[in-house]
């Protein structure tokens, strides 16, 4: 029986075929290596309490949580933890793309959104769920029942990646659904015009909602180890084109470094929170960055 930090690996949670327990596992790899991290009872702050800051009724101080941390925490309330997640899908058929890896782009994003559903059910915050192409396909409201992840991981274990995408659509639909504030987390490739995208991430945050972007590329768009002629192909436009490999792996990595720094810096621009990710690295990182996000809230 492999420990569960294993699990934190690409090429070992596609072992996993139950996508439940790939979530748990994911989950619980990652909150052991918390505990055993730096930021040792950052995940109790995270789950049930917030520091102590000067005003606070001492009533409500935990001497539970002093007596292991020796530090001061007050107990939160429900009202005041909660917090609305969605968890937003790109359907596009680039997703569905991998070189070596043992998991596709969607295949990864998927992983990740069981993950952070698991973790916000376990949380008691509703979560739900939006896929869109070129326009949303499936709408899951949210909701915090312990049924609701079963729901969400049947949503997601049946969502297929194709055809063309739209993914300022998508958000600027899902900026008009929402209510109230919630934590909106998109897992895209993102390969598309950026100016129109971060309209839509733009409209989002002026509207209050607070967003995570997980930018999910293949290892091999962010390495290109590729080299003679190679024919590649455009999964949504169906062109194809051969190329020297070799030749062009210069131009091709500066402008992704470009293409990335550019999101990087309009994302801090605007409040958003821009993960960076390729799918030989380990869940831990991102759900590190949703918990820092949702810290941030309170």
């Amino acid at each position: 029986m492999k420990k569960p930090e294993q699990y934190l690996r690409p090429e070992v949670i596609r072992q996993v075929a139950r996508l439940d327990l790939r979530a748990k596992f994911i989950v619980e790899g990652f909150l052991q290596g918390l505990h055993a991290s730096p930021f040792h009872g950052f995940s109790v702050e995270f789950s049930e309490h917030r520091k102590y800051t000067p005003g606070d009724d001492l009533k409500d101080l935990d001497w539970n949580v002093y007596a292991k941390t020796d530090k001061y925490y007050l107990k939160k309330y429900e009202a005041e933890t909660n917090v609305t997640g969605y968890l937003a899908m790109d359907l596009s058929a680039s997703m569905a793309y991998t070189f070596r890896q043992e998991l596709t782009k969607f295949d990864y994003a998927i992983c990740l959104a069981a993950a952070l559903g698991y973790m916000m059910i376990h949380q008691q915050d509703p979560v739900g769920v939006v896929a869109f192409d070129t326009q949303i396909r499936t709408a899951l409201p949210p909701r915090s029942k312990r049924t609701q992840l079963g729901t969400i991981l049947a949503l997601l274990a049946n969502l297929k990646p194709a055809g063309q995408t739209d993914v300022a659509n998508g958000l600027s639909q899902l900026a008009a659904m929402l209510r109230g504030k919630s934590l909106v987390m998109l897992f895209s490739d993102l390969l598309a015009d950026p100016a129109p995208i971060m309209n839509s991430l733009h409209q989002l945050r002026h509207r209050g909602h607070d967003v995570i972007v997980f930018h999910i590329l293949d290892e091999a768009e962010v390495y290109f180890p590729f080299d003679g002629l190679v024919e590649f192909k455009d999964a949504e436009a169906n062109q194809k084109m051969t190329l020297d490999a070799a030749g062009m792996k210069p131009d091709y990595l500066e402008a992704l470094q470009q293409f990335r720094a550019k999101y990087k810096e309009d994302c801090a621009k605007a409040g958003i929170d821009f993960v960076a990710m390729d799918t030989s690295i380990g869940f831990d990182k991102a759900l590190m960055e949703y918990l820092l996000q949702r810290q941030k809230r309170f």
